[in-house]
Parts: C-alpha cells; structure tokens; sequence
C-alpha cells in the first residue's frame, strides 16, 4: 500500500498550489462580492492543462484521472480559491462524456472542456423531486428526428457563464412504456431554456439558477451515447466524480482555514508575552481540525484510486464517505479557525468566515450527510431500504 503521490502528481501539486496563491482568496471575494466570475484564473488553469488532466491525450487533455483532478480542486481551494465550477464541468460533463458520448460528442466537447474555453454545467436537481432521479419531471419526448425537453431544474451552478448544460430528463422506453432516465447536452441560448438567478447566502463567484424547458427541441445528437440505453451509465458515471471532486475541495477549503487560524495564533500575543496558540483550549481544536482533514484527504485518495482503477461499486461508498468526512471537516475547520481569530476571524480582511456559507453548503450539497448516511447503512451495514 503505497500513500506517496508519483512524481508527476507531485509536480502537479506544487504547480497548481503556486498558481492559486498567486490569486489567493483576496482575489476570490473581489470577484465574489462585485458580482464577477474568476475568468482570469480559470482561463490561466486551462492554458496550463490543469482543467483537462483527466482528460484523455487524444482530445486534448493530461491523461489522468479523478486522482489528478481532485489534486487541482483541493490545491487552488487551499489557496483560497474554491473553483466549483471544477466539479461540474471537468469532473461530471468531461466524465460523463467521456465514457459515455458518441464520438463525435466527444470531439466536439471534450477539448473545449480540457482547455477551458468551453463549460458545460449539469441540471439534475428538481424543486419537488431533489436529486431523485425516479422523481424527475423533466421529460424528454420523440418528435420525428429531434427531442423536445419540457420541465424545470432548480440550483444548477454556473449557467451564466457556460455554452452547454446537461440536462437530466426521462424518456418514455417504448418496449415497455417506462420512464428512464437520459442526458441530453443543451445549449444555454436554445430557444425556449429561461433562467432565473437565486440569492444565496454564500459568498461565491459562481451563481445558482433555476432553469425552465419550455418545449425546448434539440436535434437527435443532443442525446448522450446515441441511445436510451446510455442514459443510467452515464447518469451514475457522474456521480462518483462529483462526490470525490467536492470532497477535495472541501479539504483543501479546511487546510486554507486551518493555515490562516494557525499562522494567527502562534504570532498573536495578548497575556504574559506568550503566543494564543500556546494555549492548549485555542491549540487543540485546530488540531482536532487538522486531523479531521487529514482523514477525510486519505478517504478522498481512496475513493480517487478506487475509481481510477475501475472498480466503480467500491469507488460509490468510498467516494460517498469521502464526502460525508471532507464536508464535516471543512465546516469544523472554518469554524474552529473563526474562533481562534476572535473578532478578527469575522472580518473580511483575515479571510475566514467569508468561507462559513460554503463550507456549510458542503454538508448538503450535492448530496445531504442522511443520504450518504442511508446509503452507507444499505450497501455496508446490509440494512433495508429507509427511505
């Protein structure tokens, strides 16, 4: 059993690591707070082969795998620049496409995506149904040669600044007459997909909207694999990378509170001449912090590893408990580095509590702690359904 990255995983480390810090999270809440996206950052990342290295070589990208992906998601969220749009465009629509797409979808798609200058965001969640896809009432029907997709998605990231979507919708299977789930990849200016901004309390460059599909017609290569058959494979070919994806982030989002908290604490001195973090009830919580990251980064090495190797049923409950523990860890790291800071640590200056909306999203978001919880107790514990 071997923890050491490889050589160029350790490269693509440090690089990625010198490449957010040059942006830090300054710049981050800059963009945040003016309404603005981190298109300087984004683009620089795709120059650089940062978005695409899980991208095979034959359409323009690194290579690599899940493992190399989340190296960048937790690296530039550890300088304080938690991109999420990484977890949707590169880690669920590359994915997706990949294994998944025609070939001719993946010509079209995946070098855009592998150098940045094109996003594609993923539409699955639904105001009644959640993220059930056995719920979904976006329904895709046959009309001649097209598709007509009709429905509504609700907090879909980054469609203000993507050129495609990737909608989630059920088709009626006509040997048997059930739905079943298909992905279709939609432009976001076809004629009849409105949007509608959503204010959250989170302080982020990328933006939530609810989508409307109001008869919107695609033409037949719009589906996903050329076939209704595609359409849960791909569907689930997604999921794991997302989950391993945002648990990355979460932990680089940890080790950033946890750097600022401690570089406070062991230079700030208020009783005695000797340093706060001397103090075991300030020192320890950031400890206890630290090893909850750390952790949740071996689950998310795991999970990563599991899944680059194919082995998918193995990667779900890894990739799963990687997210319960990385969000979990995440919220408690920026907490605990919020009161260490005192006072400081809610201003925007000391870079922290700017995090706490985030953090907190990631014990929901895309998949809720009882979920993963349920899941865990199904397909580990050998419990009936509870749900």
């Amino acid at each position: 059993m071997n923890f050491d990255l490889t050589s160029e995983q350790d490269q693509l480390r440090d690089a990625v690591r010198a490449l957010g810090r040059r942006y830090g999270h300054r710049y981050f809440v800059e963009k945040a707070k003016a309404g603005e996206h981190t298109t300087e950052l984004w683009q620089e990342a795709g120059e650089l082969g940062y978005l695409g290295v899980n991208i095979p070589t034959e359409y323009g990208g690194g290579g690599g795998g899940i493992t190399e992906l989340a190296i960048v998601c937790e690296e530039l969220a550890a300088a304080g620049c938690p991109l999420l749009l990484l977890v949707v465009s590169p880690a669920i629509a590359a994915t997706v496409i990949n294994r998944h797409g025609t070939e001719e979808q993946r010509k079209r798609h995946l070098p855009g995506l592998a150098d940045g200058s094109q996003k594609i965001v993923f539409a699955i969640t639904e105001p009644e149904a959640g993220s059930n896809f056995h719920r979904l009432a976006t329904v895709a029907r046959r009309d001649g040669d097209d598709w007509v997709l009709s429905g509504r998605k609700c907090y879909i990231s980054g469609v203000d600044e993507a050129q495609f979507v990737l909608v989630v919708a059920r088709t009626e299977d006509s040997s048997t007459g059930k739905l079943k789930p298909a992905l279709f990849i939609v432009p976001t200016d076809a004629a009849g997909l409105t949007r509608s901004k959503l204010d959250m309390e989170i302080v982020s460059p990328e933006n939530q909207f609810l989508l409307y599909l109001d008869e919107v017609r695609l033409p037949g290569d719009a589906l996903v694999g050329g076939s209704l058959d595609a359409g849960l494979p791909a569907l689930f070919a997604g999921l794991n990378p997302e989950r391993i994806t945002v648990a990355a982030m979460g932990a680089g989002t940890g080790r950033y509170a946890i750097e600022r908290a401690s570089e406070y604490t062991a230079t700030r001195k208020v009783w005695g001449g000797r340093t706060i973090g001397s103090h075991q009830g300030v020192a320890h919580p950031l400890a206890h912090a630290a090893v909850q990251v750390e952790l949740a980064r071996l689950m998310i090495q795991k999970a990563a590893a599991l899944y680059d190797a194919g082995r998918d049923l193995e990667a779900a409950v890894s990739a799963n408990m990687a997210k319960y523990a990385a969000g979990d860890a995440a919220a408690l790291a920026v907490d605990t580095a919020v009161q260490a800071l005192g006072g400081a640590g809610m201003t925007t200056e000391y870079g922290v509590a700017t995090l706490l909306g985030a953090v907190r999203t990631g014990r929901i978001a895309p998949v809720s702690r009882e979920m993963i919880l349920n899941f865990v107790a199904q397909h580990v514990l050998g419990q009936d359904k509870s749900y």
